[in-house]
């Protein structure tokens, strides 16, 4: 990159955090949105927990809980790049594989929704924390529940951590 002194590559999201922890924080990152071992959003946590302040996704993601989930998240430029020569997206945010099922896609506000279940948030909570009704937390909760196959909370906090989305 222009002006950089150092730049340090990694091609997944595992090889990102063993370089910053080996290396420590640096000026800049800029994260692809279609890592291909998982959602970027909890690498993004993990590198501003190790010290990194200024964060670049790029993605193919131009929805506005997508842009919302990522600046929420600390991203301080949001990049939007063509989809794949088909058509289709390098990768969703999220791909959930339900009980005997085929993965689903979890849209970022889910995801959102799936992180403060996880921390024991009741729908009231979660809405206040992200400006909805504890109605439409509910619909959310649905929505989930269908992708994941199953409406225990519990279950799917389950599922999000195995899939990597929550801590």
């Amino acid at each position: 990159m222009l002006g950089a002194r150092e730049v340090v590559e990694a091609a997944s999201g595992t090889e990102a955090r063993v370089r910053a922890a080996y290396d420590g924080p640096r000026d800049l990152v800029v994260i692809d949105g279609a890592l291909p071992d998982g959602p970027a959003l909890p690498l993004l946590a993990d590198l501003r927990a190790a010290g990194w302040r200024r964060v670049v996704l790029l993605t193919v993601r131009d929805d506005p809980y997508a842009v919302r989930a990522a600046i929420t998240a600390g991203v301080r430029c949001y990049i939007v790049t063509p989809d794949e020569p088909d058509g289709v997206p390098a990768m969703p945010v999220a791909r959930i594989r339900p009980r005997g099922g085929a993965p689903d896609e979890l849209s970022a506000r889910e995801v959102e929704v799936l992180q403060l279940v996880s921390e024991g948030r009741s729908n009231k909570e979660i809405g206040d924390a992200l400006g909805l009704s504890a109605l439409t937390v509910k619909s959310h909760l649905a929505r989930i529940a269908r992708k994941v196959g199953t409406g225990d909370r519990a279950e799917m906090v389950a599922h999000a951590m195995r899939s990597g989305l929550v801590r």
